[in-house]
């Protein structure tokens, strides 16, 4: 009873806090891919669709842990929330790997990728992304569901994805193992390997200003935590029922966990693009002056940050150009315009 309430909480937090933030994200990205599309945003932008993926099939989660995991819902809807839920899982990780090469790329060859960069290669990668995850969950999900003999495929059906015969797990085990390797490990390994080289090099580069370091150092921070807490606890479990030829009974827990993703990717998006930033803050300024001007009960921080904003505005002394550089930690206040472009880590 304890772990269903905990598994609820997750998936109600993440619905909350992910739904807002990505629909935001998903309206700045599709502006500014209209505009002017280059390859970070066209990456991100579909790493927003595959978090909305998620997050529209989510209550239906929901509602399976708060019927204590029986599935509530007619049979045909079983595969398909999986399909999407699983899919978007693997999805966001092999997104988040190719930000990160992208990234690698601008920061090592900055003159060579510039003259190189077309947005048409980010689109080819994304849909060899979404083909290689949505094949991958699409093949296993149906599969199973629709093995002669499964109690999924009934229409009195009791349960979706917990309860496993031997003839399905002798299908799903294996194919978990391919599903760690291939699209959880590789891709992990790959991040990591080119934020540690992007934070290597500008740390050798003494022109760079530190609120770019501090941006390279929190992506790379924001992203390495979301693989390790939203992913790694999920696909660990993969090679654990491999081992012991079962499914782990703690899967669910890891289950859940990976809804935080759609937490976690806003954060991405704010150290990878100054549009975002720009967005973001925006939209809390506006928050801010809306709950100031009705005098609602608003955390007296968050009013006396909002009036010495505004005061700030009306001195010249603040604008929506270098309020991203300060809420990304920068020491000092400067406008995106003025970044150099060979080395710069936004879009």
């Amino acid at each position: 009873m304890q772990n269903r309430i905990v598994v609820l909480i997750i998936y109600i937090t993440a619905f909350l806090a992910g739904l807002p933030c990505n629909l935001l994200a998903c309206y700045s990205f599709l502006r500014k891919v209209r505009r002017k599309p280059v390859p970070i945003d066209i990456l991100l932008l579909n790493l927003t669709f595959s978090d909305l993926f998620l997050l529209i099939f989510l209550p239906f989660k929901m509602a399976e842990v708060a019927l204590n995991f029986k599935w509530p819902l007619p049979s045909i809807l079983c595969p398909l929330a999986n399909f999407f839920f699983y899919s978007s899982i693997y999805i966001s990780t092999l997104f988040l790997m190719g930000v990160s090469i992208e990234r690698y790329l601008c920061i090592a060859y900055p003159v060579k990728h510039k003259l190189n960069r077309r947005p048409t290669y980010a689109k080819i990668a994304s849909l060899f992304f979404w083909f290689l995850a949505c094949s991958h969950c699409g093949c296993i999900v149906f599969i199973v569901h629709y093995l002669p003999g499964s109690p999924w495929s009934r229409a009195n059906n009791t349960t979706c994805y917990h309860e496993f015969s031997a003839e399905q797990l002798n299908i799903v085990l294996p194919f978990r193992l391919e599903l760690f390797f291939v699209l959880f490990l590789i891709p992990f390994l790959v991040t990591v390997s080119c934020y540690a080289n992007v934070i290597r090099i500008l740390n050798t580069m003494p022109n760079i200003k530190p609120e770019k370091k501090q941006r390279a150092m929190g992506l790379a921070v924001a992203t390495v935590l979301n693989f390790t807490v939203a992913f790694a606890p999920y696909n660990i479990s993969h090679v654990v029922g491999y081992v012991q030829n079962r499914s782990p009974p703690w899967r669910i827990e890891t289950f859940c966990l990976t809804s935080l993703n759609t937490v976690l990717d806003p954060v991405i998006f704010f150290f990878s693009s100054s549009t975002i930033r720009r967005t973001f803050t925006e939209c809390w300024i506006g928050i801010c002056n809306k709950l100031r001007n009705h005098r609602s009960a608003c955390c007296p921080c968050c009013c006396r940050s909002c009036r010495d904003n505004a005061k700030k505005r009306e001195t010249g002394e603040l604008t929506l150009g270098n309020l991203p550089s300060i809420l990304a930690g920068s020491s000092t206040p400067t406008p995106f315009a003025t970044l150099e472009p060979s080395v710069t880590l936004d879009g």
